[in-house]
């Protein structure tokens, strides 16, 4: 079978560097006793290194095309390869409701969902790892102070350690894309419960941030009343802009927020 087409329209940039691919599906070997689902294999430049490992594997692709690749180049996998949607997927289907490791050479325009289902499933996924966008890379692993500081680094870094782990140029993919990619992991926190309500904490942190260059006593104007006593009894801390905050400050500021009035979460 010839190889696949990279296709535009699925964000499909084919990793061509074997050593590259060999050192990202080796990222899964921080949690080694879990099984693997990688997302968007393609013509499985890392699949070839992953299904080397001695654990469960399994492979989800949109792509007709790329599953009927893997199933010719990979008949090892036949039964592991699922035709679909990672987006739409149960997960708790995947391997019967056990945890597993998330991992991929991801496409940069669904990236962020990918992350924000992770989360939703944060306690069937321990460990993520993969390659995404370098900027986006950025924002989830930026600390408080720096201006890549956001929505994505505040809600991930709530439930995971991230870490940076190398950058990847442009030239060692097809196409090459337009800008600089990174390998990133996440493994789980300590962290069972955020000490606040989790959907108020997201619409605060949605909020304040979609108004980044704004004190926090305007942004959550948009949230609260204009006339509560919220305003004046915590005007120190509205003072402040939402990239000033730390994690547990978000959990303080969530707190006092609720005992104001729980807004409409987004």
């Amino acid at each position: 079978m010839k190889q696949v087409r990279p296709k535009k329209n699925l964000g499909q940039h084919f990793l061509t560097d074997l050593n590259i691919a060999k050192a990202i599906a080796d990222t899964v070997d921080a949690c080694p006793d879990l099984p693997v689902l990688e997302v968007g294999p393609g013509m499985g430049v890392m699949t070839q290194y992953l299904v080397e490992k001695p654990r469960p594997f399994k492979v989800v692709e949109i792509d007709r095309e790329s599953v009927a690749y893997l199933q010719e180049h990979f008949p090892r996998l036949q039964d592991n390869i699922i035709g679909g949607d990672f987006l739409r997927m149960d997960l708790r289907e995947v391997f019967d409701g056990q945890q597993f490791v998330l991992t991929g050479n991801y496409p940069y325009d669904i990236s962020s969902q990918i992350f924000f289902k992770m989360l939703d499933n944060k306690d069937l996924i321990p460990c993520c790892t993969g390659m995404i966008q370098h900027e986006v890379a950025l924002r989830m692993a930026s600390k408080p102070g720096n201006k890549q500081y956001g929505i994505l680094s505040v809600l991930i870094q709530a439930w995971y350690n991230v870490e940076y782990l190398f950058t990847v140029e442009p030239s060692v993919f097809n196409p090459p894309p337009k800008v600089q990619s990174a390998v990133i992991r996440m493994t789980r926190n300590e962290v069972t419960d955020l000490g606040c309500d989790e959907a108020l904490f997201k619409c605060v942190v949605k909020t304040v941030f979609n108004q980044r260059r704004k004190m926090l006593r305007v942004s959550l104007r948009q949230i609260l009343p204009p006339d509560s006593s919220f305003f004046t009894l915590h005007s120190s801390l509205l003072t402040r802009r939402p990239e000033q905050l730390s994690i547990p400050e978000f959990v303080e500021l969530t707190n006092l927020v609720a005992e104001v009035q729980t807004p409409l979460t987004t």
